[in-house]
Order: structure tokens, then C-alpha cells, then sequence
């Protein structure tokens, strides 16, 4: 019996086309044209005005950061429950990372907890979308609009995604995305800086370029980074935001699917299908055991695993995190529901190139295991 993996992209449209026509022009590097082209399309597709491709959508953090000139001694607010690299955008700027709980339905932050945590240090809030769902972000941009704040909005996992109609990445003063393999669309790796202002996509560009200087190139005032996407990404990308909305709709299949076959086990939370902003995009298909369940989330993947289904577990809470304990952040501090899901929760194969038969298999193996 062949494995099922926990993600596999689909790369059968206009991919090996467009990455031909790299090798025929020999534009391989970040010179090429798909670049502008990637930037150009995904910005439109996002409702902003400037895209700037980088190199995955960890630095894209970084220069987000750097981009809004975050200080040392600045205070960023993002959710405890979410990918390191948000947090460590933050440290590595030598800014705090001040955190809150997420919510247990969503999974996604608790905004009813960010205004207890702003201080006059605040600078920017963090927010992240998480899993499928995005963050209720009225009451972020009311609390961005009461206190000043710059809204980073890091969209990595809401390719195709909307929030009461409107795009996700289109809030704030500036958005991130990443290409990675499990991601809705693809460049194997790479990253997306979106904003509006044009001073802002500026600095971005310097950024990810060495700060190189128009006039006299090789003369720095300032450290930059390389983050260049290349032209060989650039092409995949292009090719795989030609079907984007094949693949939302696709994710949404696979997310019904899951739920109409494993509603009836009592054991597990299911994600939600819709708020009252937005439907499940699925960008992977989270299981989280409830308390009667007599196990943890490692525990069910082992389970899993001996069926040959791939299985990723959730995030680690950032204040959990022992690199930045180490350097005393988030001492004695606890966030009970972000604990809770990291200790119990996982996801199950929903990568774009799973089959309806794929589907009933890993439905078939979840029900063997948790009856």
C-alpha cells in the first residue's frame, strides 16, 4: 500500500512551459522577466498596488520588519500560536515579541486580547492567519486606527482567501505571503511582499537587494539582505496563479469531504467550515482531540503512520519555544488554549494533488483509529 503524503502540489498546468522558456531565453536568475510579471499579477489578484518577490516568506517577514523600521526596544503584538519565523522577524530586529492566546474555534489569535497588551512601546501588531480561516480584522484595524499602530499582515496561508469580501493580504500597511510546496499556489520556495505605498515597496526592494545604490552599485549605506526571487520560481508561480481559483475550490473540496466522513467520530474537533466572514479555505485540515480522547496528538500520528498517512503536527507556541526562553522572553507567562491545541492537534493529507479515493483511505484509517 503506497504511502499517502501529508502534501503534494500539482504542477500540470503551464509549469514546465513557462520554466522552458527560461532555459531557451537563458533568464534564470532574478533578471528575468516572469519576475515583474509574478509581481505584477499577484498584486492584482490581491487588490494592492506593488509586489515584491523574495526568496521564501520567512525573510519576507524580515524585511516587512525591517521595511517599517522596527526598532530595538519596539513592542510587535502577533499570536503565541504560529509559525516561528513571525516571532523571530521580530527578535531579530531587536524588538519584543509580545504575544496573545488564540481563539479555540478559529485557532487563529484572540483579537479580544490585543488591547490589554498595547503599551506605549507598541509599534505594530502582527496578524496571522492561520490554517484556512483568517483573522477578524475589523476590530484589529479599529484598534491599528485608535493607537497608531502599523498592521503587519502575514497571509502565507490565504492564497485565494477573503475576509467579508475582501482580499487577504489587502490590510495593512503591509502583507507577506509564501510560495512553499504545501502552500495553494507554489514556487517551490519564495515569497511575496505586497503593500500600497510606494515608498514602502521601495525600501522592500532594497532590501532584498544588497541595498545596492542606483548610482553608485557596489557603495553601501546600509546592510541589506539577498533575497531575490529567481526567474525559475517566478515562471512556476505564474503558472500556478493561472489556476488559482481551480485550487481554492479544490481545498474546499477536499475540507467537505473530510468533514462529511469524520463528523460522527465524538473524539475529534473538526475545523470550522465558515465564520460570519469568511468560508474555510482549508489550507490544511486540522484535527484536534478532545479531552476524552486518551491521547495525545504525537500518540494519533504514530497511529496514523503505521497506515502509511502522512501527518504534520500544529504549531508550538511562541512563548513555549526554548530558543526564546533562553534569551528570557515570555517568562511566566502561560496561554492556556494555545497549549491545549499544540499538545492535541495535527493535520491529516490535504495537499492539492490528493484524490477522492486518497480522501476515503485516510478517512477510513482516522475512524479505525479513534473508534
Amino acid at each position: 500500500m503506497n504511502p499517502i503524503l501529508v502534501n503534494q502540489p500539482l504542477l500540470d498546468g503551464n509549469e514546465k512551459k513557462y520554466l522552458l522558456e527560461c532555459i531557451d531565453t537563458g533568464w534564470i536568475s532574478s533578471e528575468g522577466p516572469f519576475v515583474k510579471k509574478f509581481e505584477e499579477q499577484f498584486a492584482a489578484r490581491v487588490g494592492r498596488k506593488y509586489g515584491v518577490a523574495v526568496s521564501n516568506g520567512s525573510v519576507a517577514l524580515d524585511a516587512a520588519v525591517a521595511a517599517l523600521g522596527i526598532q530595538p526596544g519596539d513592542e510587535v503584538i502577533l499570536p503565541t500560536f504560529t509559525i516561528i519565523s513571525c516571532a523571530a522577524a521580530i527578535v531579530r530586529s531587536g524588538a519584543v515579541p509580545v504575544v496573545v492566546d488564540c481563539d479555540p474555534n478559529t485557532w487563529n489569535m484572540d483579537v479580544s486580547q490585543i488591547e490589554d497588551k498595547i503599551t506605549p512601546k507598541t509599534k505594530a501588531l502582527m496578524v496571522v492567519h492561520i490554517y484556512g480561516l483568517p483573522v477578524d480584522m475589523e476590530p484589529v484595524l479599529a484598534l491599528a486606527d485608535r493607537y497608531g499602530l502599523q498592521i503587519i499582515e502575514d497571509a502565507a496561508e490565504m492564497h485565494g482567501q477573503t475576509y467579508k469580501g475582501r482580499p487577504c493580504g489587502s490590510f495593512g500597511a503591509i502583507s507577506t505571503f509564501s510560495f512553499y510546496p504545501n502552500k495553494h499556489i507554489t514556487t517551490g520556495e519564495g515569497g511575496m511582499l505586497l503593500t500600497d505605498n510606494e515608498q514602502l515597496a521601495e525600501r522592500c526592494c532594497s532590501l532584498r537587494n544588497l541595498c545596492f545604490q542606483p548610482q553608485k552599485r557596489f557603495v553601501h549605506q546600509e546592510l541589506g539582505w539577498n533575497l531575490r526571487m529567481s526567474n525559475l520560481q517566478a515562471a512556476l508561480g505564474v503558472a500556478q496563479l493561472e489556476r488559482l481559483d481551480e485550487f481554492v475550490a479544490r481545498k474546499r473540496h477536499i475540507g467537505q469531504r473530510y468533514t462529511e466522513l469524520l463528523s460522527d467520530i465524538p473524539g475529534l474537533q473538526l475545523p470550522l467550515p465558515r465564520t460570519d466572514y469568511a468560508d474555510n479555505i482549508y489550507w490544511v485540515y486540522g484535527l484536534v482531540l478532545k479531552d476524552e480522547v486518551p491521547f495525545d496528538a504525537e500518540q494519533a500520528m504514530r497511529r496514523l503512520a503505521q497506515y502509511k498517512i502522512g501527518t504534520r503536527p500544529f504549531f508550538w507556541p511562541m512563548h513555549e519555544q526554548p530558543v526564546f526562553r533562553k534569551m528570557g522572553l515570555f517568562d511566566g507567562v502561560s496561554y492556556p488554549v494555545a497549549e491545549k491545541i499544540a499538545r492535541r492537534g495535527f493535520y491529516i493529507p490535504s495537499g492539492m494533488a490528493l484524490t477522492d479515493e486518497q480522501i476515503c483511505r485516510v478517512a477510513q484509517v482516522v475512524v479505525e483509529v479513534f473508534k
